[in-house]
């Protein structure tokens, strides 16, 4: 049989199996909570450690589900296509490339892993001589990226450097000026680098924004404005033609796409911000999961575990978003990331061999911050009518100095969130009713260091391409994204018919005469 036929057999199975309650789930098997609940923990000594409990017994998911899911991952060809993506092959189909952003922390051949170090040796190198005067006095540094270009890094700043921040790092995506504005008005253009964070060096709003970025510098007394530029690019040549220094230029592979591309150059910033030691750290952790990910089998398996959990309840259970609450304010731009990770790796229609999707892919990623999102969008939660499986995480070590009340209280509406979605509470007052009976997982880590931060945003790496594998479909190319450009384009040169409405819209605004 073919793959698709295996994939529709197996497929047919899970659709077959009944449907249970979390009560009786957790009624009819009293170890549930230690058969769904995994643990992934490693000592990685100066770099730091990674602690992490991650728990799925709120799902429905049973052993029966189990079993048909590893023999769908099976039918898929998971093993192989995993040891494709840590071994160099072609993963990226309509591309005809390999996927190596492991290899920037130390998972992938050895010719990439060694290609890795070199790149990370160079960056760390521009880093240390930042951070020692050697460019002058730098408190600032303005990063303009647009996509993983900019959310990888943003996140991660965000994460990690609310203690210490070695350079104040503001990063710009959008292409609207009031964004690049505010940048300028926190930054001393004296005391100011730019980085372009453009995997092709030609992203329009980047480059636009580039440009205004080095103006700036210009009209404010800062003699040599190019030499104030960092390129953080997979085109070298491009950024050398648009004016950069050579020594100024932090490489990476064409085989790295933006939004695994935290790893590589793309994370300058995060090492300009943080240093060296904490984004080695961030890798050493992300390789943890790496590891776990490519020697673990089965539902021990944590991100293909969880990417069964993903596939049960938009295939099966016809949920068509998945919600992501983290309970810690360092993680607040984490549902931000994964919404590009995500819908970006898995929103397609089309399988690898060819085929129209027939089923549907990634579901529309959500969410926010606890506990603020208490208090706007639980209510839907628990008594909407809509299904959404939710996601939970949270720091046992607190991310502040304050009365260990905070915190205490902060993790006590946590759990209780994913408690109470669980259970319910019948009223013969329907305004009052919760039906209960809706899924969470919980990821629960030790502490919000650089190395778990790198091993939690690893897993939801590797959670994305096992989801992929077991729809058929690649997770490393972005077509959807190129015909909104390429009609942009048209309206900017005036080129091109559009609908009756967008005609209308177009001389309204003033592009069109």
């Amino acid at each position: 049989m073919t793959n698709q036929t295996n994939r529709k057999a197996a497929w047919d199975r899970l659709a077959e199996l009944p449907r249970r309650t979390l009560a009786d789930l957790f009624a009819g098997d009293p170890d549930r909570v230690a058969k769904f609940s995994q643990r992934i923990e490693a000592d990685l000594g100066e770099l730091g450690q990674v602690g992490m409990l991650l728990d799925w017994s709120k799902t429905h998911l049973d052993d029966d589900l189990l079993a048909a899911f590893e023999e769908l991952a099976e039918a898929a060809g998971f093993a192989a296509a995993r040891e494709a993506l840590f071994g160099g092959g072609i993963v990226n189909p309509t591309e005809g490339r390999a996927a190596t952003h492991g290899a920037m922390r130390g998972s992938g051949t050895d010719a990439d892993v060694e290609e890795a170090e070199a790149l990370l040796a160079r960056m760390g190198l521009l880093v240390e001589a930042v951070h020692a005067g050697a460019l002058g006095e730098i408190n600032h540094l303005i990063h303009i990226g647009i996509g993983g270009s900019a959310l990888g890094p943003a996140l991660a700043i965000d994460a990690l450097t609310r203690d210490l921040k070695l350079v104040d790092v503001h990063v710009v995506s959008n292409i609207d000026g009031l964004a690049l504005e505010q940048a300028f008005a926190a930054c001393d253009p004296q005391t100011t680098l730019i980085a372009v964070a453009s995997k092709t060096f030609t992203t329009t709003e980047t480059m636009t924004n580039a440009a205004s970025a080095l103006k700036w510098l210009g009209e404010n007394g800062v003699d040599d404005p190019s030499g104030r530029l960092i390129a953080l690019t997979a085109n070298p040549t491009g950024a050398v033609e648009w004016g950069v220094d050579e020594t100024r230029i932090l490489p990476f592979p064409e085989s790295v796409g933006g939004r695994y591309s935290l790893w590589s150059s793309i994370g300058f910033p995060v090492a300009l911000a943080v240093g060296m030691q904490d984004f080695r750290a961030m890798l050493a952790g992300a390789q943890v999961i790496d590891t776990h990910f490519r020697e673990a089998e089965g539902r021990a398996n944590s991100p293909l575990l969880a990417a069964f959990g993903d596939l049960y309840y938009t295939r099966l259970r016809g949920c068509q978003t998945r919600a992501v609450f983290a309970y810690d304010e360092r993680l607040g731009l984490l549902p931000d990331y994964l919404q590009q990770l995500e819908m970006e790796s898995n929103g397609k229609r089309a399988s690898t061999d060819g085929h129209r999707v027939d089923q549907p892919t990634a579901p529309v990623t959500w969410g926010g911050v606890g506990t603020d999102a208490q208090h706007a969008v639980f209510q839907l939660l628990h008594q909407g009518t809509h299904l959404i499986p939710v996601d939970f995480i949270a720091s046992i070590a607190p991310g502040d100095d304050l009365d260990p009340a905070h915190h205490r209280n902060l993790l006590m509406n946590c759990l209780a969130q994913g408690a109470a979605l669980m259970a319910g509470k019948a009223s013969d007052d329907l305004a009052r009713d919760y039906p209960g009976d809706r899924p969470s997982a919980m990821f629960l880590i030790d502490d919000l260091d650089a190395a778990t931060f790198g091993a939690l945003i690893a897993f939801h790496e590797h959670r994305t391409f096992a989801n992929a594998v077991m729809m058929g479909i690649n997770p490393f190319d972005q077509f959807g994204v190129e015909l909104g450009k390429a009609m942009a384009k048209s309206i900017g040169s005036g080129e091109g018919e559009f609908d009756p409405s967008t005609a209308v819209l177009m001389q309204a605004a003033g592009l069109r005469g």
